[in-house]
């Protein structure tokens, strides 16, 4: 596949409803009070008569399919901003801010990712427990001092993109996190915690 910002852009915009679906989908679920994993049957195997069987059975078909999707739609970003991002492959023009260059392999994490809620905005955009951040909006290692930083960007960028480069095993991501509100608390569903600079 060719990779052009409109490309990127285009699937970026496709993430968002793809997330906004998402979100309507575990929202019947929630309205129903089950999961992913509660059964459907009582237990002499007739359908629940306090739940929709059938819109929690078509909502939970949906959320996996569509997890694929967006797993999958998530790779294709990445790979395409590593181009389009690439001095060969940049363009001059950035009209909404988002095609920010990828962050130094040289830079130092500073952050470790805790838990990521399911379905939360840190999730979506492909966060997993125990990444390591190098950058999170305009914060790097080198002008990190605490995880106020991290705070002061996030509440500046409710439902706008934020990148966040991660070291995750051996290999280097750039994601595009959007803060937002969601059926959890704060605006990304996750926790991070400082790496001491002995760590690092």
């Amino acid at each position: 596949m060719i990779y052009t910002r409109e490309l990127v852009l285009a699937m970026m915009e496709e993430k968002e409803k793809l997330e906004q679906t998402l979100k309507e989908l575990w929202e019947i679920l929630k309205t129903n009070n089950v999961g992913m994993t509660e059964a459907v049957v009582d237990m002499e195997g007739y359908p629940r008569s306090d739940i929709d069987v059938y819109q929690v059975r078509h909502a939970r078909h949906q959320i996996k399919c569509l997890q694929n999707d967006h797993t999958s739609l998530l790779r294709r970003i990445d790979e395409g901003l590593s181009v389009v991002m690439s001095p060969s492959g940049q363009e001059n023009s950035d009209p909404n801010g988002t095609d920010i260059p990828a962050p130094p392999t040289t830079l130092e994490p500073f952050a470790r990712v805790g838990t990521v809620e399911a379905v939360s905005p840190a999730f979506l955009a492909g966060l997993k427990e125990g990444d390591q951040v190098t950058k999170f909006g305009s914060v790097t290692s080198e002008n990190f001092r605490s995880l106020s930083d991290v705070v002061q960007v996030v509440q500046h960028s409710r439902n706008t993109q934020v990148q966040v480069g991660v070291v995750r095993g051996l290999a280097t991501h750039m994601l595009a996190l959007t803060p937002r509100q969601w059926a959890g608390r704060g605006l990304l569903g996750c926790n991070l915690v400082t790496i001491e600079r002995i760590e690092r």
